[in-house]
């Protein structure tokens, strides 16, 4: 019982070891800096945005033909195969109203990846008749935007753009 009796002696606090502390603490702040710059630099390519502004002032424009578009009533089917690998078919069917294929309207669309724009894949959508327009694209597993356009006289007709998995 003596020996707990014996008060303890603290424990000098050196130049030395205050040196070494701040070291370490430096030291893990900046290796956790690098490993989330790294991180974030290479899973996410940023927003896709080239002009906020000039998205805003097009809001408008935009709605006004969404509300063209939806006065058509056009039937616009779309269907997707994977016939291999990352092999993707896309064929899309137009019809009017009245459910006369449209032929003469010129195409265009998109996989467009929903986080990263470098792995979107153009498709070269061409007309096959009967309204009918295919286009075959390589793009891997996973959820897609597939964006689909079609224009008559250089304006465009019809936009949809829908979110699609791919196997």
């Amino acid at each position: 019982m003596a020996h707990a009796d014996v008060p303890r002696q603290p424990r000098e606090l050196t130049g030395r070891a205050v040196l070494l502390i701040l070291l370490a603490f430096f030291g893990v702040v900046i290796v956790v800096n690098v490993i989330m710059a790294r991180f974030a630099v290479s899973t996410f390519a940023g927003v896709e945005t080239e002009s906020s502004y000039k998205a805003g002032l097009a809001f408008s424009a935009e709605h006004r033909a969404a509300e063209e578009q939806v006065a058509r009533h056009w039937s616009v089917n779309v269907e997707l195969a994977s016939p291999g690998n990352e092999a993707r078919v896309v064929t899309i069917r137009v019809l009017d109203p009245s459910g006369a294929p449209l032929s003469q309207l010129t195409p265009d669309g998109r996989l467009a990846h929903p986080t990263d724009a470098r792995r979107d894949v153009d498709l070269d959508l061409k007309p096959i008749g009967d309204g009918r327009y295919r286009a075959t694209a390589a793009a891997g597993p996973g959820q897609w935007d597939l964006v689909i356009d079609f224009a008559q006289g250089g304006e465009r007709q019809f936009r949809s753009k829908n979110r699609v998995q791919l196997p």
